[in-house]
């Protein structure tokens, strides 16, 4: 019997996160749940700070964390294309897996701010993601980012190469 897992992801803005989310939910036939999309859907026009998407990223969690957990007891996979990019926020992640009783993994994009910070400026040039960033509020996001370590009780897969 195959049981359910919680695909979590981890890096920084423009890492290749949303990339990976969408590989991973086709490779492990699970759901795919983008938080960037359902905060352009439901706020649109909402978020211009990081405090206002703190607070409409709350809102979406206390809905959708039931939710995953119910998917997850009914045996099915789900790709959480949520930043895990705090503590707190990997700790609440982790939480869901931990109440579903189901098994997690942790797929942490380790590149670089340079690699990063490029691959933003194309991906705003294209207008193709849900939100834009510019250079100072990547600087800013990324002054929040903390990498994982073995210590947060985590199955940690590491990619170090930026995805294509």
């Amino acid at each position: 019997m195959v049981t359910a897992t919680l695909h979590l992801m981890c890096g920084k803005i423009a890492s290749g996160k949303s990339t990976l989310a969408k590989t991973l939910a086709v490779q492990h036939s699970a759901i795919l749940l983008s938080e960037d999309k359902w905060l352009a859907s439901l706020y649109p026009g909402a978020i211009n700070s990081v405090t206002d998407y703190a607070g409409y990223s709350l809102r979406i969690r206390a809905v959708l964390g039931p939710l995953v957990v119910d998917m997850l007891e009914s045996g099915v996979s789900v790709v959480l294309d949520f930043p895990a990019n705090t503590i707190a926020s990997r700790e609440w992640l982790l939480g869901l897996a931990e109440t579903a009783r189901m098994a997690h993994c942790l797929h942490y994009l380790d590149v670089d701010d340079e690699v990063c910070r490029a691959r933003l400026h194309v991906r705003n040039q294209l207008a193709e993601h849900d939100f834009a960033a510019s250079d100072a509020e990547f600087d800013l996001i990324t002054s929040y980012f903390r990498a994982p370590v073995a210590d947060e009780g985590l199955v940690l897969v590491t990619y170090p190469q930026p995805l294509a």
